[in-house]
């Protein structure tokens, strides 16, 4: 005896263009900061990782 749930109503174009650029600008900070700690972890140990220094 419970009610179905309500269908997500559509938002208008501008609110879906909004959301759409943040997710880009989430996925593009998120990106870049994987990159950042990948070259920060290997300036950091540098030519250890080569000699099996670490």
């Amino acid at each position: 005896m419970t009610e179905q749930p309500k269908a997500p109503e559509r938002l208008d174009p501008r609110a879906e263009k909004i959301r759409r650029r943040r997710s880009i600008a989430i996925a593009l900070t998120l990106g870049f900061m994987v990159l950042a700690f990948y070259i920060a972890t290997f300036v950091r140990l540098g030519g250890n990782v080569v000699n099996g220094i670490g």
